[in-house]
């Protein structure tokens, strides 16, 4: 099984951005732990990081076939980006988005999702705990496609 996890803007700035916000954990050392838990399953995940929309769309159209499940952060393009949703829906691979804060604890324009009716769930507001959590769903979802 292949697992993608795509992650959007800022998050490359994960343990120095907001930290009483999206935490004091990095990125990359959220990727080395859900690494850690796909080896231990026998799973192969692939990272991926974009601060740039267009990017994030032709990430998501290779994947097509070549993953079983994804996970995806769209971070603010969770709110604003309709080409992400699009690719989403073409790409048909069993996803789950994931956030680590709970947008509908925050500010207004954060609390609607242009992503959640197009994904099979979303995992919000457990911190670095949203990526675990959203990689066994993934796990789940995946198998199901098998």
């Amino acid at each position: 099984m292949r697992i993608l996890f795509v992650n959007g803007p800022n998050l490359n700035l994960l343990g120095e951005r907001e930290p009483s916000i999206y935490g004091g954990t990095t990125l990359q050392q959220i990727n080395d732990r859900v690494r850690d838990k796909a080896r231990e399953t026998g799973v192969e995940v692939v990272f991926y990081q974009s601060n740039h929309e267009g990017e994030i769309v032709e990430r998501i159209q290779k994947a097509r076939g070549q993953f079983d499940a994804l996970v995806i952060n769209p971070a603010a393009f969770t709110h604003t980006s309709v080409a992400i949703r699009d690719a989403l829906i073409a790409a048909n691979i069993p996803t789950i988005e994931v956030h680590l804060s709970n947008p509908a604890k925050r500010e207004s324009f954060r609390q609607e999702s242009l992503i959640s009716d197009v994904v099979i769930g979303t995992v919000s507001g457990f911190g670095e705990t949203s990526y675990y959590l959203g990689f066994e769903a993934a796990k789940e979802f995946g198998k199901r496609k098998e």
